[in-house]
């Protein structure tokens, strides 16, 4: 019997008599492997009850093994996709002076767009018996046959494919299997065409095969996708913490039961996290079976234009085995670490958060000390940016940041809950649970407080960085206008080029130009010089000049535009063509023309030179510099492969009117080039790793939603009895409908307060590091927005689980 006054202290197990037995040993492997295992019976084996909690936290850890097993993919999918690009690239450089055989063939690279995706296409002629065939191709095709990816396939055969049927005009013989495609999704074909012929855009090859060339990333992309690795993995560790303590509160009074028939503290605290371990092992479970079932379907999800073959999604097996070891551990570390915070005692469970406050004295420091890590990367703003990009720095800075703010939600939302006083009756119930439980409140939107965070840090940083990637190129002021590009031999087939296009439906105007180049008669070392010939309309299409240059402009006449910003001519051009200058037209864009003729041409004294001004945003005009000749001022048969260009204007009332265009285009020349006009294009490196994360973040996203759902019913669960209670004793059910709102409310409008002012300094100090100092602020609303945008969701999804709750029947006991 404990004498009176003392402490209640039952470390020490008592039999059935109440004789204490031996002493056991309180650590040790075996000790802490007996208690593992009776408290991974309590998880499988526990009743109703215990099967529910161990399911949610199951289903809550496997959602966060699911997005882990896919980062562990990354590598393998973006190696698999590159084998697969290179097996099919075609080297130039290796190929050149390759001579006829019965293995070789002639190789064109053509393309489309069709409805805003692009399709890839490629013309083939062999040369003998047995050409070498495309990665996934069995037959090479013959002339008026063509073999295509699945999902081109699938195009063409449906009812609205018609005009991508009509521009291809070739019959279907055979599929491309997958070593011949980047993704299942990719529409390509490849098609044989007799008419090709050997010349500088149409190689002879013996062999597919190359290496993709290797362009470093640029620094400032690089501290993009390092912080975006972090933003993206950290709500995944924090959701599989949250997971592991679904059910504490009832776990906390089964252990008190078990110090009432003689467990001591080490016992309970072990057993409690033998049964979060097997709530964890379950997970990898889970999550390893619910991969495997998203790894099966994953070559029908196109998610922002990226999608990949099952095979392409197979963790390295290293960091398999890394998430197979961390996660249990971490459960079992989680589940020890949140009952410090608790004394299981026989007769009950004593908390000691009401009445010791959490400190924020060692919260604080955190995200500091972050922001300090950051600012190691280098000695300042003046060095160059690659110079100060340290990843494990950078990954450990915002990695401590983000670790920070969740540190402080807890603190934030009992600091703030404490004194809330008043109001109707739901706000004072829910601010009464609040009062007594804030951490379970905190934990469940420390999730999107972590996302939210991290997004608004990233986009500051694309905001202030995508200057730097995105050209301005002036020519696509209005919508509706497309660039013709095709080759032409003479002066015939440019009119009936543009004859035919204006005959287009859905055409309104055309503007053409002969592309081509002259160079000065001191040898062949000369650099080329743009030449375009072309009437005064379009001349208007291709420089940036004032109007009264212009307007005087009449057919005889020649154009010497000369760039004085250096943006695109560094001076050259107005040394080497002058007024009354002989220059040679022999040189075309692939080389000497195919005769040998060198064909001279003077430039007349009357030309007049011009300075092309700079477009919007200080760029430069399409067409900066060179040679604009009207018709009949050039000797059009002597230009050596000219291109022909025309800008169409569309008619915005005619849906498919871009498609109609293209489809005359292909008819002209299969390898006719059709683009969009835009004022603006990104550099590739930036879109690819924009589009990356915009599908990753889709992902995680939803990971948020689903695993905050599973957060929300776990918490009305364990409330069921409260609810029925109440509901019983005469409170309205819309009173504790909107209880459960604001219980939600108040902690997610504290999280997102702090994912905003945590997020915008995490930005801040990024936008340092690349050497920016104007941040955007209008970024940080339309994340906010989407993040409390995605709590409603989960809260209305939690309704009717909620009304069912509220019912009699939940008074009922085991």
């Amino acid at each position: 019997m404990t004498p009176a006054g003392s402490p209640p202290e039952a470390d020490a197990p008592h039999g059935a008599n109440g004789a204490a037995p031996a002493p056991a040993h309180r650590g040790g492997p075996a000790v802490w492997a007996r208690d593992l295992a009776m408290g991974l019976r309590f998880a499988v084996a526990g009743g109703r009850e215990g099967w529910a909690r161990t399911f949610l936290t199951a289903v809550g850890v496997g959602l966060g093994v699911v997005l882990l097993l896919g980062a562990a993919s990354v590598p393998h999918l973006l190696a698999g996709r590159q084998e697969r690009l290179e097996a099919r690239l075609v080297d130039r450089n290796t190929e050149a002076g390759t001579r006829p055989g019965p293995g070789t063939l002639l190789y064109r690279e053509v393309g489309t767009e069709f409805r805003g995706d692009s399709v890839r296409g490629v013309l083939l002629r062999p040369d003998g018996p047995s050409p070498v065939r495309p990665p996934g191709v069995r037959t090479v095709p013959r002339d008026g046959e063509m073999v295509v990816s699945p999902a081109l396939g699938e195009l063409l055969a449906a009812p609205d494919g018609g005009l991508l049927r009509e521009r291809l005009g070739r019959r279907v013989v055979g599929t491309i299997a997958a070593p011949g495609l980047a993704g299942p999704g990719e529409l390509a074909y490849y098609a044989g065409e007799d008419g090709l012929t050997p010349s500088a855009r149409v190689p002879r090859i013996g062999h597919f095969g190359g290496e993709l060339p290797a362009a470093p990333m640029n620094p400032r992309l690089g501290v993009i996708v390092v912080v975006a690795c972090v933003v993206l993995l950290m709500p995944v560790a924090v959701f599989v913490a949250t997971a592991v303590r679904f059910g504490g509160e009832r776990r906390d009074r089964r252990m008190a039961a078990l110090r009432l028939v003689g467990a001591d503290r080490r016992m309970t605290r072990r057993m409690a996290a033998g049964e979060a371990l097997g709530g964890a092992l379950c997970g990898l479970v889970v999550g390893a079976g619910l991969f495997l079932l998203a790894r099966r379907f994953l070559g029908r999800i196109t998610v922002w234009d990226v999608n990949a073959f099952p095979a392409d999604l197979t963790p390295r097996p290293a960091l398999a085995a890394l998430i197979a070891l961390a996660v249990p551990l971490a459960a079992v570390a989680v589940t020890l670490v949140a009952l410090r915070g608790v004394t299981v005692e026989p007769l009950g469970v004593v908390r000691r958060h009401p009445v010791r406050r959490r400190r924020v004295w060692w919260r604080l420091p955190l995200p500091v000390l972050g922001a300090a890590v950051l600012l190691l990367n280098g000695t300042g703003p003046s060095a160059p940016v690659d110079a100060r990009i340290h990843p494990a720095l950078l990954a450990g800075g915002a990695l401590l940041v983000l670790f920070g703010i969740t540190m402080l939600l807890p603190w934030l939302v009992e600091a703030v809950v404490a004194r809330l006083r008043g109001g109707p009756v739901s706000w004072q119930l829910a601010v009464r649970r609040l009062q007594l439980s804030s951490g379970t409140a905190a934990r469940a939107v420390s999730g999107i407080t972590v996302a939210v965070a991290g997004a608004i840090a990233l986009q500051m940083l694309f905001a202030a960085v995508q200057g730097d990637f995105v050209t301005t190129t002036g020519r696509g002021a209005s919508r509706g206008r497309l660039l013709v590009t095709l080759p032409t031999r003479d002066a015939a087939a440019h009119r009936r080029m543009a004859g035919e296009l204006r005959a287009t439906k859905g055409v309104r105007g055309v503007v053409t130009v002969l592309n081509a180049s002259a160079s000065p008669p001191e040898g062949p070392g000369s650099a080329p010089v743009p030449l375009a010939v072309g009437d005064c309309a379009g001349l208007r299409e291709l420089v940036e000049l004032p109007p009264a240059d212009l307007r005087s402009c009449k057919d005889g006449e020649v154009f010497l535009l000369r760039d004085d910003s250096g943006a695109a001519d560094d001076g050259s051009f107005a040394r080497a063509v002058r007024p009354g200058r002989t220059v040679l037209l022999h040189d075309g864009p692939d080389g000497p023309r195919a005769d040998g003729r060198r064909v001279p041409w003077t430039v007349p004294g009357a030309a007049r030179t011009l300075t092309s001004r700079p477009g919007p945003a200080g760029a430069v005009a399409p067409f900066p510099f060179g040679v604009f000749a009207t018709p009949s001022a050039l000797p059009v048969p002597d230009l050596a492969d000219p291109t022909a260009e025309a800008v169409l204007t569309t008619d915005p009332r005619v849906p498919d009117a871009a498609e109609y265009a293209r489809n005359t285009a292909a008819r002209l020349d299969p390898a006719a080039d059709v683009r969009e006009l835009r004022n603006t294009e990104r550099d590739r490196q930036f879109t690819s790793v924009r589009t990356g994360l915009l599908a990753a973040s889709t992902v995680t996203l939803a990971l948020i939603a689903a695993s905050m759902l599973l957060a929300t019913l776990e918490q009305l669960r364990e409330r069921r009895r409260l609810l029925s209670v109440l509901v019983a004793f005469g409170t309205r059910r819309a009173a504790l409908g909107w209880s459960v709102l604001w219980q939600t409310a108040v902690p997610v409008a504290l999280g997102l307060a702090l994912a905003v002012v945590g997020g915008s300094g995490l930005g801040l100090v990024l936008l340092r590091l690349v050497g920016t100092s104007s941040p955007d602020w209008s970024v940080i609303w339309p994340m906010a927005g989407a993040g409390a945008a995605l709590v409603l969701l989960v809260t209305l999804l939690s309704l009717p689980p909620l009304w069912r709750l509220m019912r009699p029947d939940g008074l009922r006991t085991e």
